[in-house]
């Protein structure tokens, strides 16, 4: 799964480092996920605990979207069959289906393709009837890949906008709440749209405590944000949108717009949301190994947040504290951690948050013998890399000046590259956040 693997695996700590990792990105297979979770008994169709009776509706649709909708609506038609009547998700890692549809987009920034695609899987929604079952695949990533552009706003605008908010340092509820403001399916539309059809959601999710609303940016999900609070996120960066972009958004907060639906819209009452998987999930496969090659484990958090650079230190300390006083675990051990960190572009240079903390991480621990991180992201594309992430040791840094130039100029990609530390896996068709692997022999 890791490409060049034999090469990073330079030591014990390293090797270890990138078995916990592929355990993880194993465990974030979606249709793994679909097949340990969902199950079909005659007509009945459980999604974990709550079952649907097939045989009840006249049409079965499978909607979505998502880095790892393909791959799901592949393990929904091997599970439900000529069941599935029609379909169709947006994806950059598609699965091979019959039945659904499986259409082109992009991440991180949205594409014309994925406008095309997000309009098709409108149009399909707008089709279901009251005696429509719809199924709706939402994954991380959802929210690039179908854009679905409001009102007047452009794709032009649509993506100058959300490359300053990638670059901003905000949070992705932050980002997310201008993005459901500017969009036509995002922020509860999609359920809108498919009102008054049965819509199930099937959600992995790539968010912090799995907002529900978040995922995707909410596709069938209630939306509690506003226009002024999309206006505030742009504000507290201090973003200055494209005009199209800040004249919907002040309409809306005038009141000249309706808002996205909240949780008293009637378009909800026949919806219900599951979460399959996430980032959770992962991190226990990464545990599990360590485990099994008798290294003591620490699950520190799937909630890892805040700039990435910063965070590594916090994974640094606590690996100088097991060695120290043998707390909060013994060496020798192995601390696993998720989430999703952030980058506050400062410089002009290649790399992604999974590469920045791993060279902050690397210059903390500089000189340090047994000691190895790998950190990644589970769709396999790091920021705007074509890489998941990296894995560093305490060899990695020698001079710390060219080092700590790389990182103040966000320009960690090359810096990394040189010193074959990049982790590559190519799109992994899944994405249930960041995964970080420490191991302190």
């Amino acid at each position: 799964m890791i490409e060049g693997r034999v090469a990073l695996a330079d030591g014990p700590a390293s090797e270890t480092a990138l078995d916990c990792i592929e355990a993880g990105l194993e465990a974030a297979d979606p249709e793994r996920i679909v097949a340990e979770t969902l199950s079909l008994s005659g007509s009945a169709l459980t999604v974990l605990d709550t079952e649907y009776d097939l045989d009840a509706f006249e049409e079965l649709l499978v909607l979505g979207g998502g880095n790892a909708a393909g791959r799901m609506a592949a393990a929904l038609e091997s599970l439900l069959g000529d069941r599935i009547d029609r379909g169709a998700v947006v994806t950059d890692a598609p699965g091979e289906t019959e039945r659904i549809d499986q259409l082109p987009g992009d991440h991180p920034v949205p594409s014309e393709r994925g406008v095309e695609s997000a309009r098709r899987v409108l149009d399909l929604a707008e089709s279901a009837g009251e005696n429509t079952l719809v199924l709706v695949a939402i994954t991380g990533g959802g929210s690039a890949l179908m854009p679905a552009p409001a009102g007047d706003v452009p794709l032009a605008d649509l993506q100058s906008v959300t490359e300053s908010l990638l670059g901003s340092g905000a949070t992705i509820d932050e980002i997310n709440a201008v993005r459901k403001h500017c969009s036509a399916l995002k922020g509860g539309h999609l359920a809108r749209r498919a009102a008054p059809g049965r819509v199930v959601g099937l959600l992995l999710s790539d968010v912090v405590g799995n907002d529900l609303s978040v995922i995707a940016s909410g596709p069938t999900v209630p939306d509690e944000t506003t226009y002024s609070d999309a206006l505030s996120v742009l504000s507290r960066y201090e973003i200055d949108p494209p005009e199209t972009v800040r004249a919907r958004l002040e309409a809306g907060a005038e009141g000249e717009r309706e808002e996205t639906p909240d949780a008293g819209d009637p378009a909800f009452e026949r919806v219900e949301n599951h979460v399959l998987a996430d980032g959770f999930t992962p991190l226990e496969a990464a545990a599990e190994v360590a485990e099994e090659r008798g290294y003591r484990v620490l699950r520190l958090s799937s909630r890892v947040r805040g700039e990435a650079r910063e965070a590594a230190k916090t994974h640094v300390a606590i690996a100088e504290e097991m060695r120290a006083t043998g707390n909060p675990l013994p060496v020798p051990g192995v601390v696993v951690s998720g989430g999703e960190t952030t980058v506050t572009l400062r410089g002009d240079g290649t790399g992604g948050p999974n590469q920045e903390f791993a060279l902050s991480a690397a210059i903390e621990f500089a000189g340090t013998e047994g000691v190895a991180l790998a950190a990644v992201d589970t769709d396999g594309i790091d920021g705007p890399t074509e890489f998941a992430g990296a894995l560093v040791t305490g060899e990695t840094v020698e001079d710390l000046r060219v080092a700590r130039e790389a990182l103040a100029e966000n320009d960690v990609t090359p810096y990394l590259a040189e010193r074959g530390c990049l982790v590559e896996t190519g799109p992994t068709g899944t994405n249930l956040n960041d995964l970080r692997v420490l191991v302190v022999e």
